[in-house]
C-alpha cells in the first residue's frame, strides 16, 4: 500500500510525519479504529496514544459525534451559506473559553493561526511577530522560520518556498526565556504586532511553561501594546473546558484552535474579545474567508465534542489520572536501564525524552538520543502499542483508554526498556 501510495501522493503520504522518516520503516495504515484502539490493514489491534494527534479525546468513533454527523449528512454536506449550528457552536465556544467574546471558524489550525497573525497586524498596524523557536503553528509562511546565529536575531527559512521578506518579519525566541523575548522588542520598538506561541508546546515533544512564564509574556505585552496570541490548536478544550488559559490563569489577546474543536473533522477557529473581532471582514478591513469554513458536518462533529465536554469535570479528572498512572508506570518501567530519560506531563499530553537533562525548550529536546528513540518506537510497535512516530510529538492520551490499556503499555514499555 506504500509503494503504491508513493506513485500518487508525495512521499505516500498527505502530512509528512505520517512517511516514518524520523523513526525508519514504513508507515501503518489504518483501516478503522474504535475507542482506545486502531486496527491496522494487516489485522493488528493497536493502543493509540496519538488520538489522530489530539481530537480524539473521548476515543474513536465516539457514539455522539458519529450520530450527529450521520444526521446532519441526512440534510446535505455543504451549503456555502449560514446555518443556524455555527451560531450554536459558537455560543459554546464563548461561553466555555475565558475572555473570548467571537469566534470565526476556519477549516485548519494552520488557518487558524494564518489569519490570527493577520488579524493581529491589522488591528495594530505593525509587521512584525514574535515566535518561539520548536513551536509549530501550521505551515503558513511566517511560521516556517528557524533561528540563525542566535535567538535575538531576524529568522531565515527553513523551507524553500518562503521568502526572506517574510522571514524578515519573524523574530525567533527561546522558549521559556523572558530574556530572550525582552531583546527582541527592544530591538524593535514599536514594530511587533503579536506574540504568537503554544502555551503548552506539544511539537519538541511535551514542553511546560516554566512557572512565570506565560504570566511574564502577558506583562511584556500590557506593557509594549503587543497583542499575545495562544495556539491552542492542541491545548484547547483538552487540558479544561476553557483550555490553557483557564488552565494556567493567564488570558490572552487572541486564541486559535483546532483538533478537538472538530471532533476529529478538519476544523479550526480564532476568536477574540470584540474590539479586535470587529476589524475582521465584512465588519472591518482584516478579509479572511473559506468556501468550506462552517461546514456543518465538521459542526455538528465539533458541538457535540464541546457538549460532552462542558462542564464535565470527571472527565478531565480521569485523563489527569490516567496520564499520571501511566506517567508513574513509565519511570518505573525505564528506571535503572541505563539510559537517560526524562518525562514531561501536562494533563492528558505527556512525552518521553531520551536525555539526561530537563527539557525546557527546542534545545533542550534537541539533545535526545535519536537512535534510543527509534528503537523503542518500533519496540513499542512491536508489543501493539502506537507512539507518535518522532521523538519531537507529544503524545495524547483519550479518555476511552483502559487502566488494563495503560498496565499493558507498560508492561511493554519495560521489556523494550531491557533491549535499549
Amino acid at each position: 500500500m506504500f509503494r503504491e501510495a508513493q506513485q500518487y501522493i508525495p512521499g505516500g503520504v498527505n502530512s509528512p510525519v505520517r512517511a516514518f522518516k524520523a523513526v525508519g520503516g514504513e508507515p501503518v495504515f489504518v483501516e478503522r479504529a474504535d475507542g482506545a484502539y486502531l486496527y491496522d490493514v494487516d489485522g493488528n489491534k493497536l493502543i493509540d496514544f496519538i488520538a489522530s494527534w489530539g481530537p480524539m479525546i473521548l476515543g474513536h468513533a465516539y457514539t455522539p459525534v458519529l450520530n450527529a454527523v450521520i444526521d446532519k449528512a441526512r440534510k446535505g454536506t455543504s451549503f456555502g451559506m449560514p446555518t443556524e449550528i455555527e451560531t450554536e457552536i459558537a455560543q459554546l465556544a464563548v461561553s466555555m473559553v475565558p475572555g473570548i467574546d467571537k469566534i470565526r471558524f476556519v477549516n485548519s489550525g494552520t488557518e487558524a493561526c494564518m489569519s490570527a497573525v493577520r488579524l493581529a497586524r491589522g488591528f495594530t498596524g505593525r509587521d512584525k511577530i514574535i515566535k518561539f523557536a520548536g513551536c509549530y503553528h501550521g505551515h503558513s509562511d511566517s511560521f516556517l522560520i528557524e533561528a540563525g546565529s542566535g535567538a535575538v536575531t531576524f529568522g531565515v527559512p527553513n523551507s524553500p518556498g518562503v521568502t526572506k521578506g517574510t522571514a524578515k518579519d519573524t523574530l525567533l525566541a527561546n522558549y521559556n526565556d523572558l530574556e530572550s523575548v525582552e531583546g527582541l522588542i527592544a530591538e524593535n520598538k514599536d514594530e511587533i504586532a503579536c506574540i504568537i506561541l503554544e502555551p503548552v508546546a506539544g511539537n519538541m515533544g511535551c514542553v511546560p511553561p516554566a512557572d512565570g512564564f506565560l504570566q511574564g509574556l502577558r506583562m511584556l505585552c500590557d506593557t509594549h501594546k503587543i497583542l499575545l496570541v495562544f495556539d491552542e490548536v492542541m491545548t484547547g478544550f483538552r487540558l479544561a473546558p476553557g483550555g490553557a488559559q483557564e488552565s494556567y490563569g493567564v488570558s490572552a489577546d487572541i486564541v486559535t484552535f483546532g483538533k478537538v474543536i472538530g471532533g476529529g473533522l478538519p476544523v479550526g477557529a480564532f476568536a477574540a474579545r470584540d474590539e479586535i473581532m470587529k476589524e475582521l471582514a465584512p465588519v472591518g478591513p482584516v478579509y479572511q474567508a473559506g468556501t468550506l469554513s462552517g461546514n456543518p458536518l465538521a459542526m455538528a462533529a465539533g458541538l457535540a465534542m464541546l457538549k460532552a465536554l462542558n462542564n464535565s469535570e470527571e472527565i478531565y479528572r480521569s485523563l489527569d489520572e490516567k496520564t499520571e498512572y501511566l506517567h508513574e508506570g513509565l519511570l518505573g518501567a525505564l528506571s535503572g536501564k541505563g539510559f537517560p530519560f526524562v518525562i514531561n506531563r501536562v494533563g492528558s499530553m505527556i512525552s518521553v525524552h531520551f536525555t539526561d537533562q530537563p527539557v525546557v525548550d527546542f534545545r533542550t529536546a534537541a539533545t535526545g538520543n535519536n537512535d534510543y528513540f527509534r528503537k523503542f518506537f518500533h519496540g513499542m510497535l512491536n508489543e501493539g502499542i502506537y507512539l507518535p512516530p518522532s521523538a519531537f510529538e507529544s503524545w495524547f492520551l483519550n479518555d476511552a483508554l483502559s487502566y488494563d490499556d495503560l498496565d499493558t503499555t507498560i508492561r511493554a514499555c519495560d521489556h523494550v526498556a531491557e533491549t535499549l
